[in-house]
């Protein structure tokens, strides 16, 4: 289990805090489904530890998932969760999970500009969009 939290932490990006409390306003998360401790938007939240991908997502969820490889597997929970689910990602609209899990499947809004990252001192180097699977919940 520590290594993969070694390997989370290097793929992580701390969403911004205007940006969840704008989105939050609007759906009204109640689990942060991939969080540490010192970056959870929830008081419900799942970390490494407890495996986020390993529970049982129910009513509205955020998620903003490592950005490394594991970024399918937590596409695709979320396009299968009986959940809202919204998530940050990050535009890669070339990718097998992008084609596979979001794109004609969720609703999604690209971010404008390069988001600046929680803790960090430049922009993303990579453009962001928001993506909203609504599953069988209403929000």
């Amino acid at each position: 289990m520590a290594s993969y939290i070694a390997k989370a932490k290097s793929s992580i990006w701390e969403t911004p805090q205007w940006l969840f409390d704008a989105l939050d306003k609007e759906f009204h998360f109640g689990t942060d489904v991939c969080a540490l401790p010192e970056n959870a938007k929830c008081e419900k939240y799942y970390t490494p530890e407890v495996d986020g991908l390993a529970q049982e997502w129910g009513g509205v969820c955020w998620c903003n998932p490592p950005y490394g490889r594991e970024i399918t597997e937590w596409v695709k929970k979320a396009a299968s969760a009986n959940a809202t689910t919204v998530m940050l990602l990050p535009a890669r609209v070339d990718t097998k999970w992008f084609h596979d899990y979001v794109y004609g499947k969720a609703e999604i809004r690209f971010v404008r500009g390069r988001v600046k990252f929680g803790g960090s001192k430049d922009n993303a180097p990579f453009p962001s969009m928001i993506v909203v699977f609504r599953g069988n919940h209403e929000t």
